[in-house]
């Protein structure tokens, strides 16, 4: 086991050459589309899940909100799908980089503001001051406001990035310890194995879960602006 906790966040490299677009790609293999007249039961699974995400995810949306119904799922099923091929053996996990994450985050944040300063002119504005606010207290919360709307990209982004790590990281540290505790005492490596085994099952639901809460955040912004 390599002893460099991070060389699994290294971006792979073949002849040279950088492979983390075919990486990011390989998920939409994933969900092919269905070609047959009745469906198997991988496919109706996953048409279901995603029918009742989308009915629970857009049920707070007007009819303006709902157009972006292709983008919010199709970036859920990205973001899980990446997230739990990540957790294979001598896998590479995309949404460990901040670099990506804030590359998702950025130009959705800015589609939302935009889509509120175009259409809810007036109640985007007011949401940096609020009202009944004194008179000496306006510039500062005006500044402050401010701040807080430029940082909900940045705070979507790295809350993906640190879940999704902090996970592989203690994966990475109790296997470890389990394969160097095999020599010196069995019932220890045991003990364990099974705490590894139990945060792996953790780490699947993680997975799901900072994939959901990053598509909600972005539907709820959304929703702020339209």
């Amino acid at each position: 086991m390599n002893e460099n906790l991070f060389t699994s966040f290294i971006t792979p490299m073949m002849v040279g050459v950088p492979i983390v677009v075919l990486i990011v790609m390989f998920p939409s293999i994933l969900f092919p589309s269905p070609s047959r007249l009745i469906d198997n039961r991988l496919v109706s699974i996953q048409q279901w899940l995603v029918r009742l995400t989308s009915k629970q995810m857009l049920s707070i949306h007007n009819r303006k909100g709902q157009t972006w119904a292709l983008m919010l799922m199709s970036l859920i099923l990205f973001i899980g799908s990446t997230n739990l091929l990540g957790l294979l053996p001598h896998s590479f996990t995309p949404t460990t980089q901040l670099s990506m994450n804030l590359g998702m985050a950025i130009p959705l944040w800015a589609g939302t503001v935009a889509t509120g300063f175009r259409y809810k002119t007036k109640a985007s504005l007011a949401h940096f001051l609020p009202q009944g606010t004194p008179f000496p207290l306006i510039p500062m919360l005006v500044i402050i406001e401010t701040i807080s709307l430029f940082i909900q990209p940045m705070a979507l982004a790295v809350r993906l990035t640190a879940n999704i790590t902090a996970g592989h990281l203690l994966i990475h540290l109790i296997g470890g310890a389990t394969l160097a505790l095999t020599s010196i005492s069995t019932i220890t490596a045991l003990i364990t194995f099974t705490i590894l085994v139990l945060l792996t099952i953790l780490e699947f639901a993680v997975a799901l879960i900072q994939a959901y809460v990053f598509t909600l955040l972005v539907s709820l912004y959304l929703h702020d602006n339209t």
